[in-house]
């Protein structure tokens, strides 16, 4: 199991804060306007947690996959 970053976009408030802090895994879809997470093998731990804390909504979080 490995541990990837999720974003529930339905209550993103888009601060771009996440774009600031980590933006090696979050980018903006031009076309959709949305955030989406960067396919990664490896994603920098320390920075998705720092995403994560300073997410006002809450909208960020760890999901484990197989």
């Amino acid at each position: 199991m490995r541990q990837v970053p999720a974003i529930d976009l339905s209550g993103c408030t888009d601060c771009e804060s996440c774009l600031e802090i980590c933006p090696i895994v979050f980018k903006r879809n031009n076309e959709t306007g949305l955030i989406e997470i960067m396919d990664l093998y490896v994603y920098p731990e320390n920075e998705v947690q720092e995403a994560i804390n300073m997410c006002p909504a809450d909208c960020i979080s760890w999901q484990e996959i197989t």
